[in-house]
């Protein structure tokens, strides 16, 4: 057959090809259709040669010129998975349909990605590969969609597919760059097909988990595989790609169920991704998820270090935007909400020294937690024990203020023993401290030597009716009638509770004497020992 090199094609302006439009055209529609309308506009001088460009043919060059070769071998070209993609979607880019030839190229590369049952596990990957790399339009998403179904068929078919474990704590995933994290990440289980898939670009995996979401495969097991991605991965990047991962995973982490996700994980991965530059909503995404994981938060997860031009030690911003997060999150247990209380108790007392934490933020940090979450403001009193001690230029007024946050009905009796006579603290709150317990007392003496049953406060009554207010209590009532400091004012109040002595006093008077007239009636009423007394006869 004679060859002419009468059409010049510009690929993507990236190459020049000159080939026989006869031989293209036969198998093109496109080329035939755009033959056809220049007819009458070009000369029909057989030397007469033609100029094609093609803007963003898929694959380019390369895809080009196995066209043309199939073009050339009279519809025969040898297909592979390592090119079906680019001949794919070229062929559709080049309208080779059943319209110009009956073998053409799309029905072949159709057929042959009906086989792909049958192709090796690395040949799937090349192809996802080609797809994502060199191709774009809705052809190559076809593609895409059957190679990524051949994947996951194959992953699915498996037995193992995600064994290690029912817990998202329980993946071992480190994400510390040391020798000793690296080498237990390295030999920690995972399933066989982990590496293989993180080994993958970025946008690749993110389609391939979505993918797999929409089908409902084990979540537990997708949260460990995301972390597995970073930890393997991050070390080994530069920061754009670092930055590329970690917004990526934290995308797929945000879909997945709260419960399928390790809150160890999440702090990992906002401790390494910290100078990366990740974006807001990246970063709100992160933070969201460990709020509404707060309650399985330790007190080493919140301490991270405040951020670079602050002055204070640890970031407490980014501890009241968790608890925000964990409070603003459905269903929140009792024993959540308390868990976090305790968690937050421990946090604050250990913030409270820092001697460049600002009283305002300081309040809030506290103020944030509902009052419900607290059993005991035993922890936060000895809290603004310690700030006040670190702030010691604070005025009165600012003591007070802050002091607002103390429910003094919630503090033992022991720590507003401590109140009353501790020189840090405002007079007015040493006299909130014992207004409350004089209450408590009141409530005591009213109910015969019990508390009421609805007070937070630890009872140290004990269980005597009316001598339930023992010689510790009464020594007590003595100690907030002598030793705190009261103002003119509050005379009232010091004469209440010398009133409150005396009662006591002439109470335990009272249950001595009777103690002595019971005793009395006991003995005058029973036989004494060996005293001949003889049982009644029985009726005979």
């Amino acid at each position: 057959m004679h060859l002419v090199c009468d059409l010049e094609v510009d690929v993507n302006g990236e190459q020049t090809f000159l080939v026989d439009k006869k031989i293209l055209s036969s198998f093109s529609a496109k080329l035939s259709k755009l033959f056809n309308n220049s007819a009458t506009t070009v000369s029909h001088h057989s030397s007469q040669s033609m100029k094609v460009i093609l803007h963003d043919l898929p694959g380019g060059p390369e895809a080009f010129e196995l066209m043309s070769s199939f073009c050339y071998n009279n519809g025969r070209a040898p297909i592979s998975p390592s090119n079906v993609c680019l001949l794919h979607v070229g062929g559709h880019y080049m309208e080779m349909t059943d319209e110009v030839a009956p073998c053409n190229l799309i029905k072949q590369t159709d057929r042959f990605l009906e086989t792909m049952i049958y192709w090796t596990w690395p040949e799937i990957f090349v192809a996802i590969k080609q797809c994502y790399l060199r191709l774009n339009g809705p052809a190559s998403s076809m593609v895409l969609k059957k190679c990524i179904d051949g994947l996951l068929q194959r992953i699915a078919s498996t037995s193992d597919m995600c064994t290690s474990g029912s817990s998202p704590e329980s993946s071992n995933f480190r994400f510390s760059c040391d020798t000793k994290s690296s080498e237990s990440a390295k030999y920690s289980f995972r399933p066989w097909w982990f590496k293989d898939l993180s080994l993958l670009s970025p946008n690749i995996i993110e389609t391939i988990v979505q993918t797999m979401i929409s089908r409902n495969f084990d979540q537990l097991c997708l949260a460990k595989f995301l972390f597995f991605c970073v930890t393997t991965r991050f070390a080994m990047s530069n920061s754009v790609q670092k930055r590329d991962l970690v917004e990526t995973v934290v995308r797929l982490l945000y879909l997945l169920e709260r419960r399928s996700v390790s809150c160890k994980g999440l702090f990992g991965i906002l401790r390494v991704s910290s100078n990366i530059g990740i974006s807001k909503s990246c970063r709100y995404e992160l933070e969201t998820m460990i709020g509404s994981l707060l309650d399985q938060a330790t007190m080493d997860n919140l301490l991270f270090p405040s951020p670079p031009g602050s002055s204070y030690l640890y970031d407490v911003n980014l501890v009241s935007r968790f608890l925000k997060s964990f409070l603003s999150s459905h269903h929140v247990s009792l024993t959540g909400l308390k868990t976090v209380g305790s968690l937050m108790d421990k946090y604050i007392t250990e913030v409270a020294p820092d001697s460049n934490l600002r009283p305002a933020k300081f309040v809030a940090l506290i103020k944030a937690l509902p009052d419900a979450a607290i059993d005991s403001y035993d922890g936060i009193y000895r809290a603004l024990d310690m700030y006040f001690e670190v702030h010691g230029r604070l005025s009165e007024e600012e003591k007070i203020k802050i002091c607002i946050v103390l429910n003094y009905e919630k503090l033992s009796l022991e720590a507003c023993k401590h109140l009353a006579q501790n020189s840090k603290f405002p007079s007015r709150t040493a006299l909130q401290a014992l207004v409350s317990q004089q209450c408590k007392l009141k409530s005591l003496l009213s109910n015969g030597g019990y508390l009421k049953s609805g007070s937070s406060s630890p009872c140290i009554y004990r269980n005597k009716g009316i001598k339930g207010v023992d010689n510790y209590s009464k020594e007590q009532i003595v100690f907030y009638a002598k030793k705190v400091d009261l103002s003119t004012e509050n005379e009232e109040l010091r004469a209440h509770l010398n009133g409150m002595q005396l009662r006591v006093m002439e109470l335990e008077k009272i249950c001595r004497k009777m103690q002595i007239q019971m005793s009395k009636i006991v003995k005058k009423t029973l036989p004494s020992p060996g005293s001949g007394g003889s049982l009644p006869k029985l009726c005979s």
